[in-house]
């Protein structure tokens, strides 16, 4: 049991210092991460100080959840919290095991949750022109078939880059996708992405390493890197003169924007992404509002009047 004579001399500002140098000596922390400790303690007391708050043995969630409020209110994101609720619930852990504490008011403590960001896509104009994009250098053939891949499924860097050459079914146009948690599906892919796939493999041949399975290749006839993949992408972005960083994931945004923009079938695209849960996929749907908001602008004749 905690001990009530050294729980009624132990003040927050005594305790902190305690725990601070217990972080330095015995689990021997970087400065840079003591610094991060104290400025996240100095601020919960900072705040107990104001609310009048003196005693270690009053403090309970609710304190907690004020400060957390007031952070919030601030205008500090839900990410930044994470790490000072991370650095209370180890104070007060500390003291529990002290003794100077009976409970650690920390415990089932919940940051905010964060919020979604809307993903970041690629207009169809911005789209056409990337792929459509004429580039004379001897990696043009392998990143259009790869970029127009990418358009084309929707699928991830990661199941991209392991893609074998007996993945795709040339007559019935798809290619077999091995998602997260392991999980294989099925993904159709068009015309555009056919014309760059073959004329890729046509390529390929010529270059070391053509007797590997992969897909796609590095200039050292290894498969190539996600690393790779990533740098070519932004290369190509800034070569077909797009104003705005490229990766594979707003290719894959844009896919599923796009498509969710023509045909409205939220399940279809859930498939296609191999979303486990739709609610993943709902996300483009905000997109797609502010979509027909700008065609609503556009079109209506009292649009005029309508609050941006």
């Amino acid at each position: 049991m905690p001990n009530s004579d050294s729980q009624s001399v132990l003040s927050i500002k005594k305790a902190i210092e305690g725990f601070l140098q217990h972080l330095a000596s015995e689990r021997r922390l970087s400065g840079h991460t003591l610094s991060a400790y104290q400025r996240h303690l100095e601020t919960l007391s900072l705040y107990l100080d104001e609310i009048n708050l003196h005693r270690l043995q009053k403090i309970d969630q609710k304190h907690l959840k004020g400060l957390i409020n007031r952070q919030r209110a601030a205008g500090i994101s839900a990410k930044s919290i994470r790490q000072p609720i991370s650095a209370w619930r180890s104070f007060f852990a500390w003291l529990v095991l002290k003794e100077q504490l009976s409970d650690n008011p920390a415990n089932g403590l919940k940051p905010p949750k964060a919020e979604k960001k809307l993903p970041v896509t690629l207009d169809v104009d911005s789209t056409q022109q990337l792929l459509d994009h004429i580039s004379e250098d001897a990696l043009s053939i392998r990143d259009l078939a790869f970029m127009e891949l990418f358009y084309a499924s929707g699928m991830r860097l990661s199941e991209l880059q392991q893609l074998d050459l007996i993945d795709i079914d040339w007559q019935q146009q798809l290619i077999k996708v091995l998602g997260k948690g392991q999980k294989s599906r099925l993904v159709p892919f068009g015309k555009k992405a056919a014309q760059a796939l073959k004329a890729w493999i046509d390529d390929r041949q010529q270059w070391p390493g053509s007797q590997l399975p992969a897909l796609f290749l590095s200039q050292r006839g290894r498969r190539i890197t996600q690393r790779a993949i990533q740098q070519r992408l932004d290369v190509r972005g800034r070569q077909a003169g797009l104003n705005q960083r490229l990766h594979p994931h707003k290719l894959r945004h844009s896919f599923a924007s796009h498509l969710l923009e023509s045909s409205s079938d939220l399940r279809a695209v859930q498939e296609l992404l191999g979303h486990e849960n739709i609610s993943t996929t709902q996300i483009y749907t905000h997109l797609d509002f502010q979509h027909l908001a700008k065609i609503y602008d556009q079109a209506h004749p009292r649009a005029k009047s309508r609050k941006k």
